[in-house]
Order: C-alpha cells, then structure tokens, then sequence
C-alpha cells in the first residue's frame, strides 16, 4: 500500500461508530489544548486476571493522541512512532482517563503528542509519546 487513500469508513476499532466490535471511544476538549477520552475495561481486555492487557492500555493512549490533531485542529494524522511507559496496572472494571496534549513545536510533517492513563483518583497508570505524521485529508470526514 504505497498510497493509501485516508478515508474514514467509521469503523475504526478504536472510536468507529459503526465497528460492532469496537470500543466506540468519544473525545471531548480537556484544559486548554488538550483532549480526553474515557473507557471502562471489562474482563475481555485482561491480560493477567483483572489486569487490563497493556496492548489495550496502549491502544487508547494512542487513539487519544491521534485525535487531538484531528478533533482540535482539523489535522488528520497517523502515529509514525510511539512509545508507551507502564507505570502500574490497570485494573479491570475500573475506568481509565485517557489524556493528550502537544509536547512541543510541529517539526515539519510530524506533532509531537503526549498522553496519559488515569484512574479516577488522579493515580498515573501509563504515559506516551507519540509523533503523529500529518496525512492527506482526502475522503475524511469529522
């Protein structure tokens, strides 16, 4: 797939609307700049018993800081490299924060984004940063 054609067929596993298999993640704005997401893992996400999989802990921290240039600025981008840090883990059944802001200055095509995985007492569960490429906006739609 050399060029692919960025469109948004609206089943994204992450936040597609029409993904019956998905985790249909909304976003909404968080301090200043920065976008949030919510997701209550049940015991189909564990890895170890009612330790929530850190793929899926990963999953949502990227899905949260794709978004920020989408959802915020109309960019539309793909994670070009990322890196995730498990801090403790995520416990089944207990909802997870999901919040990214801008970790810097846009360096040509690439936003640098940052994220982090909370429980609901402020507790840092995980933490990510990822450089998002900016891709054409052909054939997307918010």
């Amino acid at each position: 797939m050399s060029n692919p054609i960025w469109e948004d067929d609206h089943m994204c596993f992450a936040c597609g609307a029409r993904n019956p298999a998905g985790l249909h993640l909304q976003f909404s704005p968080w301090g200043e700049n920065g976008l949030q997401c919510e997701f209550t893992p049940g015991k189909i996400y564990q890895g170890y018993k009612d330790v929530v999989h850190g793929g899926i802990v990963g999953l949502l921290l990227d899905e949260v800081m794709v978004n920020l240039p989408w959802k915020k600025y109309q960019q539309p981008v793909v994670s070009a490299e990322i890196r995730i840090r498990l801090h403790r883990p995520a416990p089944v059944g207990e909802t997870l924060i999901c919040r990214a802001e801008l970790d810097g200055e846009a360096q040509g095509r690439l936003i640098p984004v940052r994220a982090q995985a909370l429980n609901r007492q402020g507790r840092l569960l995980a933490s990510a940063w990822a450089k998002c490429l900016r891709i054409p906006a052909v054939g997307l739609q918010g």
